[in-house]
């Protein structure tokens, strides 16, 4: 009997140093995780550099969007009608009576994309000062080459592209290149619609709004007829709320002509 109680002794004493010995391993991962952790993710940061770039320019080039989507496709309109405030640009027009209208940004997108990257441009050389003086404040040797960006509007985003190398450099040396800026908007989608638009303009001096919304359910268009005879188009995405607005003249009538 004694034997048996001497045995089950020793068995307790074995379980309880495995336990002990799994607790202290726990512990040293523990400490090594602790202190090697943020040379693992990045050189010190939770905040990988392509993180910190997004972050920086989302909201510029949000607003970017936000300017352009009300004002016709520039961020400074030259050639506008005033409605409720807004500069809308006349994307088709004509300074005459019963004449079809010509159209006036023939590259409605690459206009758009060149009007963003213009917009930015301050704060992308901000954003990446930023970027290098966080690390130089951690200690690290940073090089940034290239410069070159563009933007692209694409189905349901827009991408902000950074054709930059960013090297850092302390105990070890890691490249990244390229960065990008995405956000989620379908100002590709409204572009084109507005862009189908003027085409029946230029044909018709009008276009059937409620086709577009037959064919695009989520869709809403409306169309605001000026006494000067322009009309003004109001594209807007029921889901997001994303707008596109924009103004035509085309085989306008002269005032107090019933046509």
């Amino acid at each position: 009997m004694k034997m048996i109680k001497d045995g089950l002794v020793r068995r307790k004493n074995a379980q309880v140093t495995i336990f002990v010995i799994i607790a202290l391993v726990i512990i040293a991962a523990g400490i090594l995780i602790y202190v090697f952790y943020p040379q693992i993710t990045g050189f010190g940061t939770s905040e990988s550099p392509q993180t910190f770039i997004q972050a920086c320019l989302q909201e510029e080039v949000q607003k970017s969007v936000d300017i352009i989507s009300t004002s016709g496709g520039s961020i400074s309109p030259e050639h506008y009608i005033l409605y409720q405030g807004d500069r809308i640009e006349y994307l088709c027009y004509i300074n005459e009576y019963y004449l079809p209208c010509v159209v006036q940004q023939p590259l409605l997108k690459n206009h758009i994309e060149k009007e963003i990257d213009e917009e930015i441009r301050q704060e992308v050389q901000d954003c990446f000062k930023q970027l290098q003086k966080d690390y130089e404040s951690k200690g690290y040797n940073v090089k940034i080459s290239g410069g070159a960006y563009e933007t692209e509007l694409l189905p349901k985003r827009i991408v902000v592209n950074f054709d930059r190398t960013l090297t850092l450099t302390k105990d070890s040396s890691e490249n990244y290149d390229g960065f990008r800026v995405i956000l989620n908007n379908n100002l590709y989608e409204l572009s084109a619609i507005a862009n189908s638009i003027i085409e029946w303009e230029t044909r018709y001096g009008d276009a059937e709004t409620t086709l577009y919304m037959s064919y695009y359910p989520d869709l809403k268009v409306e169309k605001k007829q000026q006494i000067d005879g322009s009309t003004i188009y109001i594209l807007t995405d029921r889901n997001n709320e994303n707008k596109f607005q924009f103004a035509s003249r085309s085989i306008a009538w002269p005032p107090g002509y019933g046509g």
